[in-house]
């Protein structure tokens, strides 16, 4: 698998940091973790297939992490690279996602449900498993950030692992689920005396990361104070393993 990350940041604009988005490569496609607005362009800067994107994971629903889905669904609907297309788009997410999207395409009658391939929104519930990409398996798990919120691990067939916590407050059940995974992609809202209880600081973060045995960890979701400080020196403090800071446009193998 291999990981881009399109968008590092926040919902505070910023002029290095878009809000959330990661894509992940695998032997059966491509899927995009999280869909911020700033991702639809984003994946155009990066040079990745938008018009053959395989499916879309939803965490949530605060807009700094879906606000991108319905206008891509409006590009897809009417762009000349998707009219051949014929390989099935699926958006994944916890219950409310089709409600979501419904209550978008409503606003404008924008019909964002009609497109000119097979799409389908899979509603998931926490603890689920299910196959997200071919040969890709997903679990999930229910994260203390809003009701709906869900952390994602993904594992291929070569036993490759990645776990996605997107923004979620502190529990210790993220570091059984991302036991041993090759990587770690944790949210770090906040350096340290975080002024909200349902994100992480670093030093919270780096416990899960010491507590799960990860290979290796990135943080993101990082609000503008991370500007002046040097994240990996800190989590290096903090925890003996490797820690990369998210920035928009890293890429990473995993696995290797």
């Amino acid at each position: 698998m291999r990981l881009t990350v399109l968008g590092s940041g926040t919902s505070v604009p910023h002029p290095r940091r878009s809000a959330s988005a990661h894509w992940v490569e695998a032997e059966g496609g491509t899927l995009l973790l999280d869909f911020s607005a700033p991702a639809v362009h984003r994946i155009a800067e990066e040079g990745l297939d938008w018009a053959d994107l395989d499916a879309v994971w939803v965490s949530h629903f605060h807009l700094d992490h879906v606000g991108g889905l319905a206008p891509f669904l409006f590009g897809t609907k009417h762009a000349p690279q998707t009219r051949g297309r014929r390989r099935p788009f699926n958006v994944y997410g916890p219950r409310g996602t089709r409600k979501l999207l419904q209550s978008f395409d409503e606003a404008g009658g924008y019909k964002l449900f009609e497109q000119p391939f097979p799409f389908e929104v899979r509603e998931v519930s926490p603890r689920a498993e299910f196959e997200i990409l071919p040969g890709l398996r997903a679990k999930t798990l229910s994260t203390p950030h809003t009701s709906e919120s869900l952390a994602l691990r993904l594992e291929d067939a070569g036993g490759t692992s990645l776990v996605y916590t997107s923004d979620t407050g502190y529990t210790e059940a993220l570091a059984g689920f991302a036991r041993a995974a090759d990587l770690f992609l944790l949210e770090c809202s906040f350096f340290r005396e975080k002024p909200v209880k349902l994100h992480l600081e670093l030093s919270e973060a780096m416990r899960l990361a010491g507590l799960s045995g990860a290979r290796r960890v990135v943080l993101s979701h990082l609000y503008p104070e991370w500007d002046d400080v040097d994240l990996a020196a800190e989590a290096k403090r903090l925890w003996d393993g490797e820690t990369l800071e998210a920035r928009d446009g890293l890429r990473v193998n995993i696995g290797e």
